[in-house]
């Protein structure tokens, strides 16, 4: 490298113009306000949500006393965990017959858990209260033994931990 001095040339300007600026005015204007967008997609959810397979019996999942029954259960809290025992994933399974006979097969959260022999007994009465079940029969079960991968994602996110 050479130890030259270098030399710039300087220009001097008396005025510069601002390039243009952005403006709201000249954005194209959307075919529907984000109001509009939003409201059409909330719409388009609730009505896809909502909608039910075509011929589904009372007691299949999707027909209307099975989903009567997940109602009653989602009203059932663990009374340590402020979650519902359907959200915590204690309810393994719900059978509905044509009769009206609803068989639910649920866990606890551990086999000492303290509700153990009350919490069996709410669900059957609960599930027996739901207009069109005529009776209700509750399978205490262990295996596969209950772990927080089973609870739903609203119980999760209840609970801290999403």
């Amino acid at each position: 490298m050479s130890d030259e001095p270098r030399s710039f040339a300087v220009e001097e300007v008396a005025a510069a113009t601002a390039p243009p600026r952005a403006r709201v005015e000249d954005a194209p204007t959307p075919p529907e306000s984000p109001t509009e967008t939003l409201a059409r997609k909330k719409d388009y959810l609730e009505g896809f949500l909502s909608q039910r397979p075509e011929g589904t019996a009372p007691g299949e999942p999707g027909g209307a006393l099975y989903e009567a029954v997940i109602s009653a259960l989602r009203e059932i809290f663990d009374p340590e965990i402020p979650v519902n025992i359907y959200d915590l994933g204690l309810i393994y399974g719900v059978e509905i017959t044509a009769e009206g006979a609803a068989s639910v097969a649920m866990t606890l959260t551990t086999p000492h858990c303290p509700v153990a022999e009350s919490m069996p007994g709410e669900v059957e009465l609960r599930v027996s209260a739901v207009p069109g079940i005529r009776e209700a029969e509750v399978n205490l079960v262990w295996h596969p033994p209950w772990d927080p991968a089973k609870m739903s994602d609203e119980a999760r996110l209840e609970l801290g931990m999403l």
